[in-house]
């Protein structure tokens, strides 16, 4: 019998804890009505005022029989779900992420829920633009709702309260979401878009034999229409889907062209969602067969998983890791079980679940925090209802509610994507998946051709299983790497702006091929700062202690941690001399200088910067894929498992730039960026290849990345970790201490520190202030702590670390002062 239906009909007063979705350091207590008695049930939702006239949806953690002793308890207003919609194995994941990432159970909570389950005062509320919905079906309320949207465009909750005149307006609103008539407007303006493709087909009276013998004889006096048509029953012959692009690269003929075409209806054009992005270039169709490493692979991960419950799988690029994982997955369905496919970025899920619909159909279901609610809703209950066997999905799709679990795969498990930085909770999905899995006795896979320090060392200790996939799948060939010595360029008079001779040509090459090239720059923007040649004044951001980067798009100084924007300066505010001059190159410089050098290439540009548009991503990368660009310059975004099949050549203007950033993991994460943007070229049928510009040609990172030396990194990253007290060998703990004050932020930080340290003493490091120390006007100072792994509990130093919080939040001088808490800052 559950702990719930101990209660059901009986006359007893009944107390809910609650978690509600604030900033609240514990549960809080309500008292049922004793109509409500059969109604409530763990993980149901009921609704509860909680401060002045504020109004939530809270999620019932415990029922007991007993009043608090502090507070005289409040009525609960409704309990709004028939079911509950978090289960046991939810909450007890809940719990572990706000004790192991020190964070409270309402911020889980705000992380965990999409918006329509979380629902408060506040949340604002549009009607739906599905035109096919009878409102004369609707109740006098839910008509009045209708028209005041009809009016007002969005309401609030509150004004959905005064309305209609009552308080308990949330199971009217919940019936109008659940019927489609509403959505929650914050979600909709972000949604994500999927790629689609104008692809082209015979009209119906020309897709025969017949027909087309008509058609060309009709187009004796158009020969370049006719050209065009041949071309396009060419193309027929060994592709499905076929694009304008296409039929232009195969027969010459211009875009004029194909368009009269449709304008005379010989073609119709049918939009079609298709792939775009994925870590492998592997065909997969719905009946494939493994190759021999592949089969080896599949059979170790079986043989591991029948005593470990976590395997690393270790595969070079397009080494077919996509197969083994579809393979496991039907596997897992096959004895009942369900699947959870992790994927660093949204962008990912796309041919992700192209290749996964071939397989398991409507059984799967996609989830990331670009949805609409409306989405993300429909996806959380059909997972609860078990309706979903399979879902693929970015960081959020751990708190799904999932029954009988049985895989869990972590696709690209190195990406520091999977790690939450702000707000709380900071979690690190990878290892939140493994915690789930544990709740629910799966097996948990991980994947990466660049695996992190951390787990592979888990998987060398014998923790995790091992299983290496060093061969690349069919006839695809790992890249040649060219290292060029920009110094020695430049002595030699071969550096041609930022491009040395060697890159410049190559990019010649490949453009005389008709092939596509990709130029990597981790900096976006013009320049990355201006500088007085006169007196040195650099210019800064008045809210960060960060420079200013030039943007030669809007002609401004933007700043990119707060936003800040202010016009180009032209005259040094310092010394009154007009002696500025730009320092460093983003995308934006190295696009401009392309133009100069090669005029007569067609560019492209990925960054933040060019994304900002709904559509931005999507049309840049459309356009690339298509040919439209010949040159693509990108940020890191370009690493992130995107896979053209025309990119030959891959360029990294300035590798120093990742080499030597100050952090720990400066040379792990150099390698692997690295490797997985090589791994972008010649993915295919024809070899690729890297070429490298740097002032340290000799450095071990980039003789490791040469020889695709993964195995060797690790060697010298473990020992360097190993004897700098860093992980996996020690935790690390950052607290950020910050106020509007310097020297208040300073004192609060020195005073926090010294709580910490009569209790921790030497492992708790600082205060310092971090490489920014200044954000929106708001001083930090950072207080490390490094704690040993053997023969310590974990548990208590956080409980000590709790304490000396809870004590410092105590003294009154530091009120004002905010602490953010972040495990595993990594």
């Amino acid at each position: 019998m559950s702990e719930t239906s101990l209660f059901h009909n009986n006359r007893e007063t009944l107390f809910v804890d609650v978690i509600l979705p604030l900033y609240i350091a514990k549960t809080y207590t309500y008292r049922v009505p004793l109509e409500s008695n059969a109604d409530v049930a763990i993980g149901k939702r009921v609704i509860v005022q909680f401060g002045r006239n504020k109004i939530y949806a809270a999620i019932i953690h415990k029922i007991s029989k007993e009043a608090p002793l502090s507070y005289e308890a409040k009525y609960i207003l409704n309990v709004i779900d028939e079911e509950p919609v978090v289960d046991a194995n939810q909450l007890a994941l809940w719990e572990w992420i706000s004790g192991y990432y020190m964070c409270y159970l309402g911020e889980v909570m705000q992380a965990a829920l999409p918006a329509a389950l979380k629902m408060a005062s506040e949340t604002k509320i549009v009607a739906s633009e599905n035109v096919d919905l009878d409102r004369s079906l609707l109740s006098d309320k839910g008509y009045m709702v209708m028209e005041a949207l009809d009016v007002a465009g969005e309401l609030t909750i509150n004004d959905i309260v005064k309305l209609l005149g009552q308080s308990t307006v949330f199971p009217l609103l919940k019936k109008l979401f659940d019927q489609g008539y509403i959505l929650i407007s914050e979600e909709i303006n972000n949604r994500y878009v999927p790629k689609r493709k104008a692809c082209l087909r015979f009209a119906p009276e020309f897709d025969d034999a017949e027909g087309i013998r008509g058609l060309l004889d009709s187009l004796n006096r158009a020969p370049k229409q006719q050209d065009a048509v041949l071309g396009f029953i060419q193309l027929r012959k060994t592709k499905l889907d076929i694009t304008r692009q296409d039929i232009m690269e195969v027969t010459g003929v211009s875009s004029a062209i194909v368009a009269s075409l449709i304008e005379k209806g010989v073609f119709t054009v049918e939009e079609k969602i298709v792939s775009r992005l994925g870590g492998e270039e592997i065909e997969i169709t719905a009946d494939f067969d493994f190759n021999a490493p592949q089969q080896q692979a599949f059979d170790a991960i079986e043989g591991f998983f029948e005593k470990k419950d976590v395997v690393l799988l270790h595969g070079v690029t397009a080494s077919g890791k996509t197969q083994i994982y579809i393979r496991l997955i039907e596997q897992a369905i096959e004895n009942g079980k369900n699947a959870l496919y992790l994927l660093p970025e949204i962008a990912l899920t796309t041919q992700i679940t192209d290749r996964l619909k071939l397989h398991f159909g409507d059984k799967l279901g996609v989830y990331h925090s670009k949805f609409n609610d409306n989405e993300r809703a429909e996806v959380w209950h059909k997972v609860l209802k078990g309706e979903y066997r399979i879902v693929v999905g970015a960081r959020s799709s751990v708190f799904l509610p999932f029954q009988n679990l049985g895989l869990v795969i972590v696709d690209e498990e190195h990406e520091n994507s999977y790690k939450q930085y702000e707000p709380a909770p900071r979690y690190h999905a990878r290892d939140t998946a493994i915690y789930l899995a544990h709740l629910q006795q799966a097996k948990v896979l991980l994947g990466s051709a660049t695996p992190s320090i951390e787990s592979y060392y888990n998987a060398k200790a014998d923790k995790y299983g091992l299983v290496e996939l060093k061969e690349r799948f069919g006839e695809s060939q790992l890249p040649d790497i060219q290292i060029i010595n920009v110094a020695e360029e430049g002595r030699k008079d071969q550096m041609f702006s930022y491009f040395s001779g060697v890159l410049l040509q190559g990019i010649t090459d490949a453009l005389e091929r008709k092939e596509q090239v990709i130029l990597f720059q981790n900096r976006r923007g013009h320049t990355p700062f201006v500088q007085c040649n006169t007196c040195g004044w650099v210019a800064k951001c008045v809210n960060c202690d960060v420079s200013l980067t030039y943007h030669k798009s809007t002609n401004h100084l933007h700043c990119h941690y707060c936003g800040h924007t202010e016009p180009p300066v032209q005259v040094c505010p310092a010394c009154g001399m007009p002696h500025i001059e730009s320092k460093g190159f983003g995308t934006e410089r190295v696009e401009e200088e392309l133009e100069l050098l090669l005029p007569q290439a067609r560019l492209g540009r990925l960054d933040l910067d060019s994304t900002k548009g709904k559509y931005g991503f999507e049309n840049i990368i459309t356009a690339f894929d298509e040919h439209e660009f010949d040159i693509l310059v990108g940020t890191q975004m370009v690493a992130k498992g995107l896979d053209f099949g025309r990119v030959s050549l891959i360029g990294i203007i300035n590798a120093d730039a990742m080499i030597n950033f100050p952090d720990f993991r400066a040379y792990e994460r150099a390698f692997s960026l690295f490797s997985q943007v090589a791994g972008r070229a010649g993915r295919r049928e024809h070899k690729g290849k890297v070429i490298i510009q740097t002032h340290t040609p000799n450095h071990r990172v980039l003789e490791q990345v040469i020889q695709h030396d993964y195995e060797g990194m690790f060697m010298t990253e473990i020992k360097e970790r190993k004897n700098y007290l860093y992980p996996p060998f020690y935790r690390i703990i950052k607290l950020d201490v910050r106020h509007t004050d310097r020297q208040h932020a300073s004192d609060a930080a020195t005073r926090l520190t010294n709580l910490l340290r009569a209790q921790l003493g030497n492992r708790v490091l600082g205060p310092e202030p971090p490489l920014i120390s200044r954000i929106r006007n708001h001083f930090i100072q950072t207080v490390t702590l490094k704690i040993e792994r053997n023969n310590v509990s974990i548990a208590r130093v956080k409980e000590l670390i709790n304490q000396a919080i809870t004590q410092f939040g105590m003294e009154k001088q530091y009120k004002g002062v905010r602490i953010s808490i972040d495990v595993d800052p990594y």
